[in-house]
């Protein structure tokens, strides 16, 4: 009797377990279906012709496998996935940001996007332009961003603009320089981000307060790390305490705006002119000038802009400067089959060496009447160029960019909706092993007498939206590299540190090292 009690309970959990499987396994099929019938088929016959892929589960879409691969130490597992799923095709449907998307993986398809301004606008998510500003480049119409570019570009990327910000951005290089090799142990990343901050700071506000840029950049940091966040408004969340971040900039920026029109009112302003007069005499053809949302939304999103990429690509530049003497010696123990290795290693450690030499030869040919750098000077430093440009493709500070279809596109055979966002994923491109072989080295060779096709190379975007401060921020990458390459050595304490790559690809420990000033050279 108790046999058969034990055999009929065990018989019904059985089917209890499996009816609980069944149930979940139509909940799934259930969740997976839900977005797919609310933003595909009211496109009617067009669905039929979109890209391969999936939109995820409700509200959640690809997020979740996004962050969780973008948290790992393999982040381009993400795309990888959809690749395996759906085949090379360079074009996938998914749900992003809380947005039905289409991703775009390969240069024509990027090219496409990026050039075509009448059949795409920018379309960063809502939670991204709440954050930067609905009046900054990112958040308005083509034509008002064509203004707005015309007239802020001398100011910030022209040529007489740049020479002028060379002595002082020269100057505070090496007085920091000077005052890392001092201080032992650093977060070398932080200092930097530091340092860049303080030249955007002051080309922008001529303002070297340390109090003021020290509190700013703090409120910086937090922004960043809720634009690649899920747009969850709820204390605790990255998103919650980037909004409380951007209030407390545009509060602090007003403020300045307040002081600096007070200022100009009783001409009682005795700096000289920056970026923040440049914006408030601006005019167009109508003469009209900028308001105060769009002059305070223009230098929150160009300070950001201005010191993160220049910060995180000079540490990485300055570290794998660093690596190449490191591989001569490892180059040594390898055998006869591991050649084309010799000779990589070979070559990186000479063209570390050449970097030093183009840096000493630009130093002695100066005229002696010539006390700094030029912008003739820095644009003589080939080898220079093509280290940076190596680590601007490696690194790929902006992963992708945001567009939004203006009406229905046909493109790669697929059809990308209207209203749809798409992301021109700029991270497959560079590390494509097709475009760039051993996508993933190292590699300042492979930019000798190579000129990257269009779409092929897009650390700064590309089209009408290119990014507008990009010869300010090689600039100020070049001037850092030449003071360190003849004067300093980058010592870190945890090279094997793990690699975060949200919001940016950076050291765990944010390159913890020390600075050390190379002895003079014996007479």
């Amino acid at each position: 009797m108790v046999a058969v009690v034990m055999e009929i309970t065990g018989s019904m959990w059985t089917v209890a377990f499996l009816a609980i499987l069944a149930a979940v396994a139509f909940l799934k099929w259930v969740l997976e279906r839900v977005n797919p019938w609310v933003y595909e088929t009211q496109l009617g016959d067009e669905r039929y012709s979109l890209p391969p892929g999936d939109l995820g589960w409700p509200f959640i879409g690809n997020m979740w496998s996004f962050l969780r691969a973008f948290r790992s130490d393999d982040p381009d597992s993400f795309i990888a996935s959809f690749v395996s799923r759906f085949g090379r095709t360079g074009i996938y449907k998914a749900f992003m940001f809380g947005n039905p998307s289409v991703i775009v993986t390969m240069p024509e398809t990027c090219k496409r996007v990026l050039n075509d301004d009448d059949a795409f606008k920018p379309g960063w998510p809502t939670s991204t332009v709440e954050l930067i500003g609905k009046k900054s480049f990112i958040g308005i119409p083509y034509e008002e961003h064509k203004r707005l570019r015309r007239l802020t570009s001398a100011p910030v990327n022209g040529h007489e603009a740049l020479s002028i910000y060379i002595p002082y951005i020269e100057d505070i290089v090496i007085s920091t320089l000077d005052k890392w090799s001092k201080m032992g142990k650093i977060e070398f990343l932080t200092q930097l981000r530091k340092l860049t901050f303080r030249i955007i700071m002051y080309i922008f506000l001529s303002s070297e307060s340390e109090e003021v840029m020290e509190a700013l950049e703090r409120e910086y940091t937090t922004l960043n790390y809720g634009v690649r966040a899920m747009a969850i408004n709820v204390p605790g969340f990255a998103y919650y305490k980037a909004l409380k971040a951007r209030k407390n900039l545009v509060a602090a920026f007003q403020s300045v705006v307040n002081e600096r029109r007070n200022q100009r009112k009783t001409n009682k302003s005795t700096k000289k002119k920056d970026m923040l007069d440049a914006l408030m005499d601006v005019k167009d053809e109508k003469g009209e000038t900028l308001d105060d949302e769009e002059i305070i939304d223009i230098m929150l999103m160009y300070l950001n802009a201005g010191h993160e990429s220049s910060g995180h690509t000079t540490m990485w530049a300055t570290i794998f400067l660093e690596q190449h003497p490191e591989f001569l010696e490892k180059a040594k123990v390898f055998k006869q089959s591991q050649s084309i290795n010799v000779l990589l290693f070979h070559y990186l450690t000479v063209l570390f060496y050449c970097i030093q030499a183009e840096q000493e030869r630009i130093v002695k040919k100066r005229p002696p009447t010539q006390k700094g750098l030029t912008l003739k000077d820095i644009r003589e430093m080939e080898y220079l160029s093509k280290v940076i440009d190596e680590t601007l493709r490696l690194i790929t500070f902006s992963l992708m960019v945001f567009r939004e279809a203006k009406t229905d596109v046909r493109i790669s055979g697929y059809t990308i909706p209207k209203g749809w966002k798409v992301l021109a994923w700029f991270r497959s491109i560079h590390l494509d092993p097709e475009i760039y072989p051993n996508p993933k080295e190292f590699d300042p060779s492979r930019w000798d007498d190579y000129n990257a096709k269009a779409g092929t190379f897009l650390p700064f975007g590309a089209g009408s939206r290119l990014c507008p401060g990009n010869d300010l921020a090689k600039l100020e990458i070049s001037i850092f590299l030449h003071h360190f390459l003849l004067n300093y050595q980058l010592e870190r304490l945890n090279p094997e540190s793990k690699i975060r790559y949200l919001p940016h690809t950076r050291p765990h420990d944010n390159c913890l090292a020390v600075i050390k000033k190379n002895l003079p050279s014996p007479p």
